[in-house]
């Protein structure tokens, strides 16, 4: 009796600890499908996978983020682009721009980076050009005066994991 419940135990305290490691295994790493398959497990023999890498980055790359638990795809797709600009106050721009589209839209994902020497914001993680335009279509009918500097570029976007 005493060794059933012994083995259980330790059944158990395998199964509440092979989880946390098997997702501290992965953090911060990229991993993706192809990856996985391609793992060498012992006892179950090798698969290898030839592919063009235009095939493997359609296919994104799964990502987690270190400092809080969300995990996402990153892959090519695109955003619309509200506003660019390399003058002294185009930073002070893109941040009032944003805040605008903020208060309107909530529930948009909005980017304004820095790339030397240009400000842009852009708006929201889009699989296919399509969902962009229609984002971008409403944004311009929202806000008229962006419109003249609004269109769709492509750019690696995260795509959450749920």
């Amino acid at each position: 009796m005493r060794k059933i419940l012994l083995r259980s135990s330790l059944f158990l305290l395998l199964l509440a600890v092979y989880p946390v490691y098997a997702q501290d295994q992965f953090r911060g790493q990229a991993f993706s499908i192809i990856d996985a398959l391609q793992e060498s497990v012992p006892g179950k023999g090798e698969v290898e996978i030839n592919q063009s890498v235009a095939i493997r980055n359609l296919l994104g790359t799964r990502r987690s983020s270190v400092n809080d638990e969300t995990q996402y795809l990153e892959m090519p797709g695109f955003r619309a682009q509200v506003f660019s600009g390399n003058l002294k106050n185009s930073k002070d721009e893109a941040f009032k721009k944003e805040k605008e589209i903020k208060d309107l839209f909530p529930e948009l994902i909005t980017y304004v980076t820095y790339v030397a020497p240009f400000w842009r914001l852009r708006i929201g993680d889009y699989r296919s050009h399509e969902e962009a335009y229609h984002t971008m279509r409403v944004l311009m009918d929202a806000f008229p005066s962006y419109a003249k500097e609004m269109y769709i570029v492509r750019e690696d976007v995260k795509i959450p994991l749920y």
